[in-house]
């Protein structure tokens, strides 16, 4: 396999050629550190840190246990990327801020970790994300933004908080990268990115050694390039056996599109290119329905301060916020503090 063949590759389709023999797990988690790595990439924009030893030493695990027969999921020996909000034993956990460098190791990995690892998974690094996971954008002003993959002449945003995520799924970093969303945190970085993001339902996945940025809200979900992809993902964090679902006929789905609030000041080209998309999905049989409600109109007034977020968001930072404040980002710690 090649370089390319890693990027955006489906896992189904890796797995499938690590059992017919035309690739190793060493290989593929060679493909994904020489990408990381790469001087000319967006690795070091991309990772807050590599596992290159560790990874290499699992992914020739995996390989000799594969070589016996065991293979323990759909995610054995494929590369996978964290974000540097879960813990792995021996790492440190610094939610992408200055304030946390001096944070001690994490002496046991969290439930994501442990289950990541249990299913063969091939831990590659941890992701970049904006400072505290707090914001849509995926700045980080302490160790760089990583640039969108589809304009990187202009620099423009990977989407946030997991900006690391989204971009090294995209540029073949990793087969599958690991997010946290609150408000949009897989879901903008896996658009903005190409890439397909999984937002769980709160509470479905553990948060035990996960940093916290809203317990009420927080959760756990993947990015990858498919759906498929995110199923598999999502069953292995779950603790179950992936099924991939048979796929519903487009003909019984409606959809309800907001005219009011959510559309407005909308780019033209991002409004040219969601009306080409609804117009596919009409002609595929779905029905499209405009509506208006007034409770998006009520969004901005209902949350002036962050809401629920906001207040556990500064909950957890008002005893040290103020004394670190030089160590956070300016940005970040004016969200917080409006909590």
């Amino acid at each position: 396999m090649t370089q390319m063949d890693l990027q955006m590759k489906p896992v189904l389709e890796l797995q499938a050629a690590l059992w017919s023999n035309k690739t190793t797990s060493r290989e593929l988690t060679e493909l994904a550190l020489a990408r990381i790595n790469d001087p000319e990439g967006e690795g070091s924009r991309t990772f807050l840190q590599v596992h290159d030893e560790a990874a290499l030493a699992a992914a020739d695990a995996s390989d000799a246990s594969r070589a016996n027969g065991i293979v323990p999921s759909p995610l054995a020996g494929i590369p996978v990327s964290l974000k540097d909000l879960f813990d792995e034993q021996g790492q440190q956990t610094k939610a992408g801020s200055k304030s946390l460098e001096d944070v001690a190791p994490a002496a046991k990995d969290s439930i994501v970790t442990a289950r990541l690892r249990a299913a063969g998974a091939v831990l590659v690094g941890r992701t970049n994300l904006t400072e505290f996971a707090y914001s849509g954008l995926g700045l980080n002003c302490h160790y760089d933004t990583p640039r969108n993959p589809w304009d990187r002449e202009t620099g423009r945003i990977p989407g946030g908080s997991s900006s690391g995520a989204g971009v090294s799924v995209a540029d073949g970093m990793c087969a599958v990268a690991i997010g946290t969303d609150t408000g949009g945190s897989v879901r903008i970085p896996s658009a903005v990115n190409g890439v397909t993001g999984f937002k769980t339902t709160t509470g479905r996945i553990p948060l035990e050694g996960v940093y916290p940025l809203s317990s009420t809200l927080d959760s756990v979900g993947p990015l990858a390039p498919t759906i498929g992809c995110c199923i598999v993902t999502d069953a292995i964090l779950n603790n179950r056996a992936p099924v991939i679902p048979k796929a519903l006929p487009i003909e019984n789905l409606r959809f309800g599109i907001p005219q009011n609030y959510v559309l407005d000041d909308l780019d033209d080209h991002v409004a040219s290119t969601f009306e080409g998309a609804l117009e596919k999905l009409s002609r595929a049989g779905a029905t499209v329905t405009e509506v208006n409600s007034s409770m998006y109109d009520e969004i901005p007034g209902a949350m002036p301060n962050g809401g629920i977020l906001g207040a556990e968001a500064f909950a957890h930072h008002r005893s040290r916020m103020d004394e670190e404040r030089d160590r956070y980002d300016p940005r970040v710690w004016v969200r917080i503090r409006r909590g």
